[in-house]
């Protein structure tokens, strides 16, 4: 299965894993501005059973800041996505966006330490759960 972003299975719940998330990201400088639960979403509107499933909205606004003042059009990339579901056999993976497939990959040389900063701190978030 490929990978969009800097992944890890856990041995703990997913509603732990929820309770723990914020915690990370705040650690990091990041606050969580939106969840979405994407399992009651598509029973609401298409009525199909879904795996728990959540997509939270992290944002780190120092970063955001230097960001837009940088790029005004990188809002499209902005918040930084981090998700959680899961797995069939039980177990909880967490994946974070990785800006410097998004925000680097554009090729902009002034957004590159920028990306790589925020890849450090999403890195030391996952690996923390």
């Amino acid at each position: 299965m490929a990978s969009f972003g800097i992944q890890k299975t856990l041995d703990i719940g997913f509603d732990d894993a929820l309770t723990k998330i914020p915690e990370a990201l705040k650690a990091e400088g990041f606050g969580v501005l939106t969840e979405i639960d994407v399992q009651a979403t598509l029973k609401k509107k298409l009525d199909v059973d879904f795996r728990r499933y959540r997509i939270l909205g992290a944002c780190n606004p120092p970063f955001a800041h230097k960001a837009l003042q940088h790029s005004l059009d990188v809002g499209m990339l902005m918040p930084c996505n981090v998700i959680v579901y899961e797995t069939d056999d039980g177990k909880t993976v967490v994946s974070a966006v990785d800006p410097m497939q998004t925000m680097a990959a554009q090729g902009d040389p002034e957004m590159k330490p920028l990306a790589d900063a925020v890849q450090q701190k999403l890195k030391r978030v996952v690996e923390s759960l």
